[in-house]
């Protein structure tokens, strides 16, 4: 059985790993985005859920620079009500593509989450996303999955555990905010 020590190296050997210049880009798309009042629609399900609903709240609440407008960030994974009369009433595979066909506009950003890069619901929003012209970003984990290739930029974990994943996302979209700060 794994010990804590050994789950916090664990974590920290997977770090250096992660290529910084994707990163850096996704940064680049985001302030262009703010730059030009575009939206941006993050998505993802369950912990990595969580993770994309923590980075709205800093990215609406906090990036505040001067002489740039507000972040526009919405997570599509917060509306409960709709998310489960979608997946109810149609199929949980639209849960996320739906809304973004309802409510993106080409030259938004879809910035996907999915830790295995395979979750049906979110390869469905990023097709979406492609055919409304909408620039996709995404974080994902292992080999990239079917996710990896459908984004303009995506950034992949390079590890099998799914909890070094979502820790590993969450210290990259702590990177982004605080490079949207500067």
């Amino acid at each position: 059985m794994p010990t804590v020590n050994n789950y916090f190296q664990r974590v920290a050997d997977v770090l250096p790993n992660i290529p910084a210049e994707p990163v850096e880009r996704i940064v680049g798309i985001l302030k262009d985005a703010q730059a030009n009042r575009r939206r941006i629609f993050m998505f993802a399900n369950g912990g990595s859920s969580a993770n994309a609903s923590h980075l709205v709240n800093d990215f609406v609440k906090s990036v505040r620079v001067p002489g740039r407008p507000r972040m526009r960030v919405f997570c599509l994974s917060d509306n409960t009500p709709l998310l489960t009369a979608l997946g109810n009433d149609i199929s949980y595979d639209v849960v996320f593509a739906d809304p973004l066909a309802a409510l993106a506009e080409p030259g938004d950003v879809a910035f996907a989450l999915s830790g295995s890069g395979n979750s049906p619901n979110v390869l469905r929003a990023m097709e979406v996303a492609q055919e409304m012209g909408l620039t996709r970003i995404g974080l994902t984990g292992r080999d990239g999955g079917a996710l990896a290739p459908l984004c303009d930029v995506a950034v992949i974990v390079p590890t099998e555990s799914m909890q070094i994943i979502e820790d590993a996302h969450l210290v990259i979209l702590h990177a982004i905010y605080l490079a949207l700060c500067e």
